[in-house]
């Protein structure tokens, strides 16, 4: 237990460490944000769905999570690289317990971004219609962390990186309904979209924040958490075969 503390503290030092990946971190999404968010507000609006920013708000929260997380994966490129990976390893304790340390401190990282994002969307003209339901919105927004963390943590080289970052991370994203609704989508894209385990966080987060027309909130939860708990679940075992 000593050590999952140990490793979680250090991302956090890191995190905290890095101003300028604090701002960096912030590029895209807010890119996203203004661009999308109030470019295609007129046009949604007139299609009758409603207010486009509270409709994208949750998928942009979702890209800083998601991309915050999957760079985290890089932190373990350079702990081997210079060696740091190796003095953990040779040390008497439990591979899980190093797995679950990085994880977490990974995916606090990420919510912390997310949550950044959150209040600069708060101050774009984003509105909570209900405010009970955040702690729901802050776990939903701590699974897509915890998942994609434990992607990241796979990572073994940078091609290995842009390898998940183009062929599993973007698709994952792109492929949600973070930035458009279900509703009118072919029935084989409909399909991918359900498919996606991010999809079912996006809309937990969107009915916890205006309570935003998706899946049913309990189901959300449960395959979002399956999701991430398979992940780990993976991190772990392809950790375990790391030799020290």
């Amino acid at each position: 237990m000593r050590a999952v503390w140990i490793l979680w503290l250090r991302q956090l030092k890191r995190y905290s460490r890095s101003r300028a990946r604090i701002v960096g971190s912030l590029g895209q999404p807010l890119l996203f944000l203004f661009a999308l968010g109030f470019g295609f507000g007129p046009v949604f609006a007139r299609a009758g769905n409603g207010s486009y920013m509270e409709f994208v708000t949750p998928g942009i929260i979702t890209m800083a999570i998601v991309f915050t997380a999957v760079f985290g994966g890089i932190e373990m490129i350079w702990d081997r690289q210079f060696g740091f990976l190796k003095e953990t390893l040779v040390a008497p304790v439990p591979r899980l317990a190093i797995v679950i340390g990085r994880t977490s401190g990974g995916a606090t990282v990420a919510l912390l971004q997310g949550l950044i994002v959150f209040v600069v969307c708060l101050l774009a003209g984003f509105r909570v219609h209900h405010p009970l339901l955040l702690p729901l919105a802050l776990a939903f927004m701590g699974l897509i962390s915890m998942l994609f963390t434990a992607i990241g943590s796979v990572l073994r080289d940078m091609q290995g990186f842009q390898l998940i970052l183009n062929f599993l991370v973007l698709p994952l994203f792109f492929f949600s309904n973070a930035l458009f609704p279900l509703a009118g989508l072919p029935a084989p894209l409909r399909t991918v979209v359900l498919l996606n385990p991010l999809s079912y966080g996006v809309a937990g987060m969107r009915a916890a924040f205006s309570g935003g027309i998706g899946f049913d909130m309990a189901t959300d939860f449960a395959v979002l958490g399956a999701a991430a708990a398979f992940s780990l679940g993976i991190s772990s075992l392809l950790f375990s075969r790391i030799e020290a």
